[in-house]
């Protein structure tokens, strides 16, 4: 079976082309991808810039020990840790603990991998694309690294084993892995089911399942004593932040991309100064691209 490494469906969401930049700062980042792709490719534009936004993440995760320290405090938000959890113990039952438990078992070390490698083999054999696999191998490096960091740096201890369900955790609290991975991987999931989904209802169901999939998981994590409330909130928010860094690297590449199909278009056509290949001159289509392919329009 022969991969594609891109193909032009992938480059809109419905109506939306992902190549349009309607924001000043997405156009600032236009910019900066023009300007580092003399020195690399498309691709090398999506690898830099999933690496850049890879450092920032590991160090909002870092920053994320302000909120530790609301905890230890006990005021704002980490007010309602105890309340939440102690609600969570009254609403215990041992049927609903133990699917539950099943369904947070789906989040973990060994269910999530399993779980994600199923949908990403059925999207490569519908679609015959790298796309899902190299997103997702991208959102899942920055995942792990943002949970090891933030486990290793803040070392938050988890509620008393005596509120918790068995099976018993034992790795630090903050922030809550199960919560941070599903964020990040459901979340690159559904948004490369976006780019091959044409009915608006369809989209509009992929992401309401996500978004239910991924609550729900955080909230199982309170729920059986895993995790503190915060530990969760934290979890979503890291999570959509990386995830956003992803999509963005995506929608770099595929401007980049677009250009560079673009320029080689215009070099082969009749007329041009690169047509036939001899003594032709190198279009410049990539320089002028921030201004022609994305447009100031709403």
């Amino acid at each position: 079976m022969r991969l594609r490494d891109h193909t032009p469906d992938e480059e809109r969401i419905g109506q939306r082309d992902l190549a349009q930049w309607r924001s000043e700062p997405g156009r600032w980042l236009v910019r900066v991808a023009f300007a580092l792709v003399r020195w690399t490719t498309a691709r090398g534009v999506l690898v830099a810039t999933a690496v850049v936004g890879g450092v920032l993440a590991v160090l909002l995760t870092t920053a994320s020990a302000e909120v530790y320290d609301a905890v230890t405090e006990n005021d704002g938000v980490a007010g309602l840790d105890q309340p939440v959890l102690h609600q969570a113990v009254q609403w215990r039952s041992p049927g609903l603990d133990t699917a539950v438990t099943a369904f947070t078992d789906v989040g973990g070390t060994a269910g999530m991998p399993v779980l994600v490698a199923v949908v990403l083999l059925v999207m490569v054999l519908a679609w015959r694309s790298w796309t899902p696999v190299v997103l997702t191998l991208i959102a899942a490096a920055g995942s792990l690294a943002m949970t090891t960091a933030g486990k290793d740096l803040i070392g938050r201890a988890r509620p008393p084993l005596n509120l918790a369900v068995p099976p018993y955790e034992h790795s630090p609290s903050f922030p809550s892995g199960h919560t941070l991975n599903s964020t990040v991987l459901i979340g690159v999931l559904v948004y490369v089911a976006l780019l091959h989904l044409s009915s608006r209802w369809a989209r509009t169901a992929v992401v309401v399942a996500g978004s239910v999939f991924v609550v729900a998981m955080g909230l199982s994590r309170v729920f059986l004593g895993h995790h503190w409330l915060t530990d969760v909130m934290v979890g979503w928010t890291l999570g959509l932040a990386w995830l956003s860094v992803v999509v963005t690297a995506h929608r770099l590449f595929l401007t980049v991309r677009r250009a560079r199909r673009e320029e080689a278009t215009a070099a082969t056509a009749p007329g041009s100064p690169g047509a036939g290949g001899a003594g032709g001159q190198t279009s410049s289509a990539v320089q002028e691209s921030p201004s022609r392919v994305n447009p100031r329009r709403s």
